[in-house]
């Protein structure tokens, strides 16, 4: 596969609190030249930590299926998040194993992916969109997200 058709995805979750107030960040990034190609930035709800992880990944996949022939290398800094997906640990916790199912689903529509873990110092842009969607909608101006329009188990949720 060429470079013209390799995408770069970061994604995180954050909660003030587990649970609190959460968001999610994501970007989705050309390979070749890093160009922005999408941006997730959305209020979540109160959320624990790891649920927030977890659909700050779902948010961004799905806005990375724009794209459904390119390979995908993915970073993140939750390191339970990623070694669950990359399948070192178990997913125990009911909610996650319903997340955990939805981003493998996801994950079947690319041709390649990769999962890798990244500290949060190289993921400082995806952590900025959660942070910015908690003050927007704590300052107001955003809605809580419906995570019926993800689709699948998520509106079990």
């Amino acid at each position: 596969m060429n470079s013209n058709n390799k995408l770069i995805v970061f994604s995180d979750g954050a909660a003030r609190g587990n649970p609190g107030p959460a968001g999610a960040g994501g970007l989705v990034r050309a390979r070749k030249n890093q160009e922005i190609l999408a941006k997730t930035c959305e209020y979540l709800g109160e959320k624990t930590n790891n649920v927030a992880e977890y659909m700050a990944l779902l948010l961004t996949l799905n806005q990375a299926r724009q794209w459904p022939t390119a390979e995908l290398e993915i970073f993140a800094d939750s390191e339970l998040m990623v070694r669950q997906l990359n399948g070192v640990y178990r997913v125990k916790d009911a909610t996650l194993k319903l997340l955990y199912q939805r981003v493998n689903l996801i994950l079947q529509d690319f041709p390649r992916t990769s999962i890798t873990y990244v500290p949060r110092e190289k993921n400082k842009e995806a952590d900025a969109l959660a942070n910015e969607a908690i003050e927007a909608y704590l300052r107001g101006k955003k809605r809580e997200i419906d995570i019926t329009d993800l689709g699948g188990p998520m509106s079990l949720l």
